[in-house]
């Protein structure tokens, strides 16, 4: 990954398509499975991950990463608008999303953007490599792009007027469902691949939202949890629900006639990653396997008191994506004192993502959106200290299902399955490919975080006028 600004990050689409190469050759041959046996193919690739292609499907490019944040500016010019189609996205664009980057280009790289055949996301492009199709993912175009199903799809008043009148152009024409089949895999794809060509290959889409699949965490009451560097949460609803504090309400994102809420924290275990590379493990342990230190640094971090004794963190090291909605927001370890160890700032950092995630629950309950329960999914699961936080600060039992860091993986599985034809339908598709392994429950602890919580909240606004 390459950051050439502050803000800025971006990759090479060739490494990706190299690293699907690769490990899926890998996986067939440490698996043992006959090639002639795999029914389906399906995939995911993080969202709002954005290229300019030209007619061979060459990146014309670098891709600008999801969590790029240089299209603030034009968020701001799409919000001004106050157009209809934003009350989808809760009243604005994301700096993270499509239709905000894709101005930015025409804005800042005219001839790049001219002379690109497509603009698409990572998602779009593996597609293409697979099939030899273009086509765009509605669950990506739903989430990010302004897409509207039941409102005809695309609004051509609403690009027309934030500057991007043309930009129907440059997207492909079908918008396909996830686990639609989109076609058969190509010959050169197959040889690059090592698979037999004609393989069916199911619509992917965002990591997180096929994650929700591979979660199974379908029903409603039932947040979807995918906790990594990132965090995102989803919930479905039979009816919409309006606000400027969530992204959504999406219709038919996920599942056909339902609705999709969804919130985020754009940095979480990220945070967790910087305090150990820059802190902790460059100063004592640089050569030390990642794992075990993570699991003595949890450790430390357990025997550390409740509510950190005093330290909080307001984890907005990349900004805040919901429900405060602000780019410029900043991170924060504040309370320290000399009596304060390493330990400290661990717990502190972990209480801090817990609390976020608390903030995004209560903003969705006060819309009166009912929540019963979360399944979690995501590399974060591996962390037990982090789970019993979450459901403690939350007051929510946790169900954590198998392969549960891998539930993207499932849920790509799920949609290969059902676009396959091995299942009707992708709930039932979930139901039958996701088995429960464990289960969190809250010990009753939630009021003793109360007054940190209340701080947590505080210091976003005595210090927002600072940053």
């Amino acid at each position: 990954t390459f950051f050439p600004k502050p803000g800025w990050a971006e990759q090479e689409p060739s490494d990706w398509w190299k690293a699907v190469c690769e490990s899926t050759r890998r996986c067939v041959e440490e698996s043992g499975i006959k090639p002639s046996d795999i029914t389906g193919i399906s995939f995911d690739a993080t969202s709002s991950t954005v290229l300019a292609v030209n007619r061979e499907g060459s990146s014309l490019d670098r891709a600008i990463l999801w969590m790029d944040q240089r299209a603030v500016q034009e968020v701001e010019d799409i919000r001004k608008t106050g157009h209809p189609r934003l009350k989808y996205s809760g009243g604005q664009d994301s700096a993270e999303w499509m239709v905000p980057k894709a101005l930015w280009l025409k804005r800042n790289r005219p001839e790049q953007f001219n002379s690109a055949f497509f603009i698409i996301e990572a998602t779009d492009w593996i597609a293409y490599k697979l099939t030899g199709n273009w086509t765009v993912s509605k669950c990506n175009a739903t989430c990010k792009w302004n897409y509207v199903s039941r409102e005809g799809g695309w609004d051509r008043d609403f690009l027309a007027e934030i500057g991007l009148m043309n930009i129907l152009d440059k997207w492909p024409e079908r918008v396909a469902s996830l686990g639609e089949r989109i076609g058969g895999l190509d010959r050169k794809a197959s040889v690059e691949l090592g698979l037999p060509e004609g393989i069916p290959v199911a619509e992917g889409g965002v990591d997180a939202h096929v994650g929700l699949l591979g979660l199974n965490a379908l029903n409603p009451g039932n947040i979807g949890m995918i906790l990594g560097s990132s965090n995102v949460f989803f919930i479905l609803n039979d009816e919409p629900v309006f606000s400027p504090e969530f992204w959504g309400p999406y219709p038919d994102a996920v599942l056909d006639g339902k609705w999709l809420l969804e919130g985020g924290q754009t940095s979480s275990g990220s945070i967790v990653n910087w305090l150990v590379d820059n802190i902790y493990e460059i100063s004592k342990n640089r050569e030390a396997d990642r794992n075990q230190i993570l699991e003595k640094l949890e450790e430390l971090a357990s025997s550390v008191p409740s509510c950190s004794e005093g330290v909080i963190t307001l984890d907005y090291w990349q900004g805040n994506r919901t429900p405060r909605r602000d780019p410029r927001a900043k991170g924060i370890i504040f309370g320290l004192s000399l009596g304060h160890t390493f330990g400290h700032i661990l717990r502190s950092v972990y209480e801090g993502i817990s609390f976020g995630t608390k903030h995004i629950m209560d903003s969705w309950k006060s819309k009166g959106v009912k929540i019963i329960s979360a399944t979690a999914g995501g590399g974060g699961t591996k962390s037990k200290l982090w789970l019993r936080l979450l459901a403690d600060i939350c007051d929510l039992p946790i169900t954590v299902p198998m392969y549960a860091d891998s539930c993207g993986i499932i849920g790509s599985a799920v949609c290969a399955a059902y676009g396959s034809g091995v299942y009707r339908s992708l709930p039932e598709a979930a139901e039958a490919m996701v088995t429960e392994e464990r289960r969190i429950t809250p010990t009753g602890e939630a009021e003793s975080f109360e007054r940190a919580y209340r701080n947590y909240l505080e210091l976003y606004e005595k210090t927002k006028p600072l940053l």
